[in-house]
């Protein structure tokens, strides 16, 4: 039996729609970020701008937080820098898919890897099915994101301000719940298990001090466990 050809188009849209149920998540965040960023003094064209240009958000609110607080702007890059920092080991992982495509392509994927789309691109890339063309599934997944995203925030900006108290309405669990369910499944191993349960508690336990600098703390710390715990893993496998 022959195995069903995939073409660009049809690549494509199996990436959108494996990406639908964490697009689901992320709708009531972009609207609050919309809506929240209004309040908080930016403007319109900023406000797009930042979703348009940057799409990372949990990036988009602390930056928001933090300019609406009055922070200087090299403490906002510094923590900005930090929360993406678990994008470097998103690109570790995509480079060996990611190598073969022209310099066009590696700019638009890396753009648009964010977190929901990381966790469903890798997924299909590391399917051994012979498939070609698995960035068409990767650009698929992006598109849907992006121009989700970029509604959300639009409509957050437009409508939301019939709705005044939107952030008190609890839309926000839809985040951290999206965020599990991504984070979950690859948790297979004692590294993944202490990064994690480190960077938790750790968030939990600084979340009081300015200027997100948890966030930071929990980010570094989580890191360094994993790191840690992954060398110390390998050494006993190699002594067996």
């Amino acid at each position: 039996m022959s195995k069903p050809k995939h073409s660009p188009v049809s690549l494509f849209f199996e990436g959108a729609k494996d990406t639908f149920p964490l697009v689901v998540g992320a709708i009531p965040f972009g609207i609050i970020f919309g809506t929240l960023a209004d309040t908080a003094g930016l403007s319109f064209g900023a406000t797009m701008g930042m979703s348009l240009f940057v799409f990372a958000g949990a990036s988009q609110f602390v930056s928001m937080s933090l300019l609406a607080s009055g922070t200087a702007w090299p403490m906002i890059v510094l923590t900005t820098f930090v929360v993406n920092l678990r994008h470097l080991l998103y690109s570790a992982s995509m480079v060996p898919f990611y190598k073969k495509l022209n310099p066009l392509w590696k700019m638009i994927l890396a753009f648009g890897l964010t977190d929901e789309t990381f966790a469903v691109a890798v997924s299909r890339y590391n399917q051994e099915d012979g498939v070609q063309g698995k960035h068409y599934y990767n650009l698929g997944s992006i598109v849907f994101m992006y121009l989700n995203w970029n509604l959300c925030t639009f409509i957050g900006l437009t409508a939301g301000k019939t709705f005044p108290e939107i952030s008190r309405w609890g839309l926000d669990f839809a985040m951290p719940a999206t965020f599990i369910g991504i984070v979950i499944p690859y948790l297979i191993s004692k590294p993944m298990w202490a990064s994690v349960i480190t960077a938790g508690t750790v968030s939990i336990l600084a979340g009081g001090l300015p200027h997100k600098m948890g966030l930071i703390l929990a980010a570094l710390a989580g890191v360094m466990v994993g790191m840690v715990c992954e060398k110390v893993f390998s050494e006993k496998k190699e002594k067996i």
